[in-house]
């Protein structure tokens, strides 16, 4: 279990900071993950698919974190605003063109972001993308194709 930890958990809040954009509450899920992982360790038939559960298991706590800013800002009456997606940290990190791709990445719809994000900054197989999101591999290639497009025109129109 701690190797598990100490080759993946960089990553997995990585992976949950590109997709909320606040690194606390992406170590919180990625932590949140791990627990649940290690409560689950000693039942487990088939250990070697215990990446695949946590990688599965911070998209959907990614999800419904998503959901419920979302709530939370209806309720407020407040649209998110994708400038207070930066933290501090990340904006002296990264240049513009890094910020400009992540906000026009945070545009894209849910599913064309899981994809992408899975697929181009996780390094995922479509395969492995699938069974994380829960969905087919058609699925997967089609997101994917349709969230990179739409990735280009947003970039191509702030460019101009």
């Amino acid at each position: 279990m701690s190797a598990l930890f100490e080759a993946h958990a960089l990553g997995l809040v990585k992976f949950a900071k590109v997709m909320l954009g606040d690194q606390s509450i992406a170590e919180d899920i990625v932590q949140d993950a791990f627990v649940g992982m290690y409560r689950k360790w000693g039942s487990l038939h088939n250990r070697d698919k215990a990446l695949g559960y946590l990688r599965a298991s911070v998209l959907n706590a990614c999800r419904t974190a998503h959901r419920n800013r979302i709530r939370r800002d209806r309720a407020l009456f407040l649209a998110p605003d994708p400038g207070n997606m930066v933290s501090a940290e990340e904006s002296a990190l990264v240049g513009e063109a890094n910020r400009e791709a992540l906000a026009a990445l945070r545009a894209l719809p849910a599913r064309q972001r899981e994809a992408v994000v899975l697929r181009h900054y996780l390094g995922l197989t479509e395969e492995e993308t699938a069974q994380v999101m829960k969905v087919t591999k058609g699925t997967v290639k089609s997101a994917t194709s349709r969230g990179l497009s739409t990735l280009t025109r947003i970039l191509r129109e702030e460019a101009e």
